[in-house]
C-alpha cells in the first residue's frame, strides 16, 4: 500500500523499513473472549519474553486494564521489570526460585514457582527467617519432566506436608505437554494425576490449563488458567478456526521494484529462479527482524488483499516477493506490504517457517518501528 495509506505519520515511522502494530484492544477482547469461556475462576495472563515480544511494558497495563490481576513471566529480572510496571498486580515467576536471591522476590512481592524441595525448603527458611509467611505456587510435574516435583517427590510432600514450613502455598500448578492436539490422550491422564495428588496436599488453588487446555473438557473447572499465546492472537485450536483476534500486524517497506528475466536466479545462493520473465520487489525485512530464513521460498505476504509469494531466501536484511501477477500500478517503491497480520495470520507464517507461532511472535525484531493503537 502506499505510504500516504498506511495509517501513520510520524517521522519514525517514515525512516522506518518495518512498522509493527499492536492492537491493544484486541489483546484486551482476547483476555475477555477467554475468561467468558468459564474454563476458570480466575484467568492469569501469562507475558514472559517480554509480552510474547510485544513488550510487556505496552501489553502488562492493557491486560490490568481487562481485569487480569495474576501475571506470570518466567525470569527474576522479568518480575522486577513488571513489578515497576504494574505495582498492585500478583506475579509468579515460573522459573523458581534463584539461589541467594529470596530477598529480591520478597521485597518485590513476587511468588516464586517453587520447582524443587530445594527450593521449597529455601523459601520455607527465609520465611521461618523473617518471621512471616510469603506466597509462593508448587510446581507438580505430571508429563512434561522439565520443571516440578517428581512423582517420588510429590508423595513425598504428600507424607509430609509439614515439610512447606511456614510457606502459604498461592496454588499448585502443572503444566499440559500436548493439549494442542485434540487427539491427544495425554491431558486426561495429567489432569486424573494432578487431581490425585492435590486430593493429598493441604488445600490450594490448582492451575493445569495453558491456552489450549483452556478449550479441552481436562483442563476446564480448577480455580486458575494461565493462557499465554492465545492472548496474542496464536490459534489455540489448531484443529478448528482461530477464537481469537489478530493482535498484531507488521508491514515491511517496498525498497526496490524490479524486472527479472527468465533463467535469472533471485537472492542468495540461487535457490529460486525465474521460469517466466518477473517483476521481484525487494523489502526491507529479514531474518535480523525475527523474519525467519526458514521462510524462504515457503512463505507468502499480502498486497492490498492479494497474496504474493517470498521467493529466494530471507537474507539479513532483505526479503523479496514475486509480484509478477499483481496490476502493473500495484507496487512501487515506498510502499508497504503485508508480513504479518489479518491476511496473513501469524499461524499460517509459522506453519512456512517449520515452527509455531510463539516463535515468531518472540522473535520479532528490535529494528521495527512499533506503534500502539486500541481499536
Amino acid at each position: 500500500m502506499p505510504l500516504t495509506d498506511f495509517p501513520t505519520s510520524s517521522r519514525a515511522a517514515a525512516r522506518a523499513g518495518a512498522v509493527l502494530t499492536i492492537d491493544t484492544g484486541a489483546l484486551a477482547r482476547n483476555y475477555s473472549q477467554l475468561v467468558a469461556t468459564g474454563a476458570a475462576d480466575e484467568v492469569a495472563a501469562v507475558i514472559k519474553a517480554d509480552g510474547y515480544g510485544l513488550g510487556a511494558a505496552i501489553v502488562g497495563p492493557a491486560l490490568w486494564e481487562a481485569g487480569a490481576r495474576l501475571f506470570f513471566v518466567a525470569h527474576l529480572d522479568e518480575g522486577l521489570d513488571l513489578r515497576q510496571i504494574l505495582p498492585q498486580a500478583r506475579i509468579g515467576i515460573l522459573n523458581g526460585l534463584m539461589p541467594g536471591c529470596e530477598a529480591d522476590y520478597d521485597q518485590a512481592s513476587l511468588m516464586p514457582v517453587l520447582n524443587h524441595p530445594g527450593e521449597i525448603q529455601r523459601w520455607s527458611r527465609w520465611c521461618e527467617s523473617i518471621g512471616a509467611r510469603r506466597p509462593a505456587f508448587i510446581h507438580l510435574d505430571t508429563a512434561m519432566n522439565r520443571l516440578g516435583l517428581t512423582w517420588q517427590e510429590q508423595e513425598a510432600l504428600a507424607a509430609d506436608p509439614a515439610s512447606l514450613g511456614t510457606i502459604s502455598v498461592a496454588g499448585y500448578l502443572s503444566h499440559p505437554s500436548s493439549a494442542d492436539d485434540a487427539a491427544s490422550p495425554v491431558l486426561d491422564r495429567q489432569r486424573a494425576a494432578f487431581d490425585a495428588i492435590r486430593a493429598q496436599l493441604p488445600s490450594a488453588p490448582g492451575s493445569i490449563a495453558n491456552s489450549p487446555a483452556m478449550f479441552r473438557q481436562a483442563g476446564r473447572g480448577l480455580d486458575i488458567a494461565r493462557p499465554g499465546c492465545a492472548l496474542y492472537g496464536v490459534n489455540p485450536t489448531p484443529e478448528a478456526d482461530n477464537p481469537m483476534e489478530c493482535v498484531i500486524s507488521l508491514h515491511a517497506r517496498v525498497l526496490q521494484v524490479r524486472s527479472v528475466r527468465r533463467g535469472d536466479a533471485v537472492g542468495y545462493g540461487g535457490t529460486a529462479t525465474a521460469d517466466r520473465p518477473m517483476t521481484v520487489a525487494t523489502l526491507a525485512i529479514g531474518y535480523a527482524d525475527g523474519y525467519l530464513r526458514s521462510i524462504g521460498n515457503r512463505g507468502k505476504m499480502v498486497v492490498n488483499g492479494e497474496e504474493v509469494p517470498v521467493m529466494g531466501r530471507v537474507s539479513m536484511d532483505l526479503t523479496t516477493v514475486d509480484v509478477t501477477d499483481l496490476p502493473l500500478s500495484g507496487l512501487a517503491a515506498g510502499d508497504w506490504v503485508e508480513a504479518i497480520g489479518p491476511g496473513m495470520p501469524v499461524d499460517r507464517v509459522a506453519a512456512a517457517a517449520g515452527t509455531i507461532g510463539y516463535e515468531i511472535l518472540t522473535d520479532l525484531g528490535r529494528r521495527y518501528h512499533r506503534r500502539v493503537v486500541s481499536s
